[in-house]
């Protein structure tokens, strides 16, 4: 049988984590079995927090609306009642963005709101 010579192989293996451990503290980049850890550690959280990132968002938008709805006398959840019954489609983003750059537009569609 011949010889295989497989150093290559996990050699390039140890490599790709140790890149990807690039950046990490003191031997958590250097030793390939502490980084090896914290790199599927990292991968993990990253993951975690790219649908965490979601919910934030959504909970900044609801704290922008709220306070910019408070203003005309309305609280955030009596105005998103009001938006569902008059079938304005309009999503948390999108509110959120109008009360903070296009003022005058918002405050039209609390007023449209505040007569219906």
């Amino acid at each position: 049988m011949t010889r295989v010579k497989r150093g290559n192989i996990a050699r390039n293996r140890r490599k790709k984590i140790l890149k990807l451990a690039k950046g990490f503290r003191g031997s958590h980049s250097k030793l390939f079995r502490i980084a090896k850890q914290q790199v599927f550690k990292a991968l993990k959280y990253s993951y975690i927090d790219r649908k965490k990132k979601k919910r934030y968002y959504r909970r900044l938008w609801i704290v922008r609306i709220n306070a910019s709805v408070r203003l005309y006398g309305l609280s955030y959840s009596q105005f998103i009642n009001a938006l569902k019954k008059s079938k304005i489609a309009l999503n948390r983003k999108v509110l959120a963005q109008l009360s903070i750059i296009d003022t005058n537009a918002f405050e039209f569609i609390v007023k449209e709101l505040k007569k219906g």
